[in-house]
């Protein structure tokens, strides 16, 4: 699914104004179910401490880097982090460990594959099945990507993250914008925030008592110098431009930039196409690592990922928040 312009266009057009105002009693409807579902009793408490990482919106806003930034940091010899993710786009119901040498973004999700490279990960569609397996196989800390919203598994500490350049869009609930639940009710279910980027003019305002961590997005140890030289560029994410903002942070001379829909699933002229593009121009094809792992075999072979890593503002006050919340201090 690509975002509707109007979502997130400022300043709003009186087209965008009228689309938004219309579709408003929708996303009423939608928003107060959603809000009276996560209010829900917990089903399940897990015997390790649950972390949740996800957001109020429609579309990325930087989970997946959070849930791998919190398992290497808060994992130990003695203490294993695991990963909970519903394998959005994959076909296997789970609950199972994803394998990322084994299994296939079509199989778990593409978000999953890309957190099996770096921890332990699990998906299912049922969230208190998925915790009991991972517990069961030496869990001492969950971390869940996504499911702020769903109330099925009680959570120790939730963390709504924000992506600072796009905030919560033009403010309305679903249809009628991006929000899946008012501002103020997500807002009465986080523990903290986490803005990732710039803040821009569309943040929302963020109650005073919730404490905020920000984060930047910077290139991963290890990938590919991209300084000075020619790329294409394509993603499918929710906010592709945030990749692309990356890449020229990066030193890259981005001759070309290609949006696809969130977990688009590539064919291969349109892989070709990029692949000769870049040839005829002398660059190189360049995209995030969620879109790499929906690859097949011989387009990974032409094509760069760029994987990217946080960088907090205070990791150490983010680190001690957490730590004292759940109980590890």
């Amino acid at each position: 699914m690509r975002a509707p312009d109007f979502w997130s266009a400022a300043p709003p057009s009186a087209l965008d104004t009228c689309l938004a105002t219309a579709l408003s009693p929708l996303g009423m409807i939608y928003g107060t179910l959603t809000a009276s579902r996560a209010a829900r009793a917990p089903r399940w408490q897990a015997p390790v401490p649950v972390i949740c990482v996800g957001n109020a919106v429609m579309g990325g806003a930087g989970k997946t880097q959070v849930c791998l930034d919190l398992c290497r940091r808060l994992s130990t010899p003695d203490r294993a982090a695991h990963v909970l993710s519903r394998g959005y786009g994959g076909q296997l119901a789970g609950p199972l460990r994803v394998d990322a040498a084994h299994h296939h973004a079509h199989e778990v999700g593409d978000e999953a594959l890309v957190l099996a490279r770096h921890a332990a990960t699990w998906i299912g569609a049922e969230r208190t099945r998925t915790a009991r397996a991972a517990t069961d196989a030496g869990a001492a800390l969950i971390v869940m990507d996504d499911g702020f919203q769903n109330p099925d598994l009680k959570k120790d500490l939730s963390l709504l993250v924000i992506d600072g350049g796009y905030g919560f869009g033009n403010g309305y609930i679903c249809p009628a914008g991006p929000l899946r639940e008012s501002a103020e009710s997500a807002f009465s279910r986080a523990d903290a925030v986490c803005i990732i980027g710039a803040p821009g003019a569309r943040m929302p305002e963020i109650p005073p008592h919730l404490p905020v961590f920000q984060a930047r997005i910077e290139p991963a140890p290890g990938s590919a110098s991209l300084s000075g030289k020619k790329v294409i560029a394509f993603a499918g994410i929710g906010r592709p431009e945030k990749f692309f903002e990356t890449l020229r942070d990066a030193g890259a001379v981005v001759q070309k930039t290609v949006r696809f829909p969130d977990h688009h699933r590539f064919l291969d002229h349109e892989i070709d196409a990029l692949v000769q593009s870049a040839a005829d121009g002398g660059a190189e094809v360049v995209t995030t690592e969620k879109d790499y792992v929906r690859l097949n075999d011989a387009h990974r072979e032409k094509v760069t990922p760029f994987p990217v890593v946080l960088e907090w503002s205070d990791v150490a006050a983010l680190e001690s928040f957490i730590l004292e919340r759940i109980g590890l201090n």
